[in-house]
């Protein structure tokens, strides 16, 4: 039997996944037979944030370590605005109370999160507005 450490096996999945022509990544919305929809955006610059539509987020991610520059990995740093794209306000974003009780988003139930919803179809070019 030939023993391969998991991170070499990882390698070689990924060269050989490398070496299928015209791979793209699956990008799925829908999961579990429609129990499941996935209504996050993909970021760009345009992106709105905290308040700021005109703008959008600009910049937002920068690759520092870079594989073609002879890193052993690719890492990049985010930096974004909490208000940015799609998300989930904290307990503590409205009431200070919960905030100095460190009522984070990691202390949210995910069922929470999870259940029956109204779905209302918005062009990906569009963004929902108060007007």
């Amino acid at each position: 039997m030939i023993m391969i450490k998991p991170l070499l096996l990882l390698l070689l999945l990924c060269a050989q996944l490398h070496s299928i022509h015209g791979l793209v990544p699956v990008r799925k919305e829908v999961y579990d037979n429609g129990r499941i929809f996935d209504i996050t955006h993909k970021f760009t610059p345009q992106t709105p944030s905290g308040g700021d539509s005109e703008n959008g987020v600009g910049r937002f991610l920068c690759l520092r370590d870079n594989m073609k520059n002879g890193s052993l990995y690719n890492g990049s740093d985010l930096k974004l605005f909490v208000h940015s794209g799609t998300h989930v306000d904290a307990p503590g974003h409205m009431l200070d109370h919960y905030f100095d009780d460190g009522f984070d988003v990691d202390t949210l139930d995910l069922e929470v999160l999870n259940g029956p919803a109204l779905l209302v179809d918005v062009p990906r070019d569009k963004n929902i507005t108060g007007m």
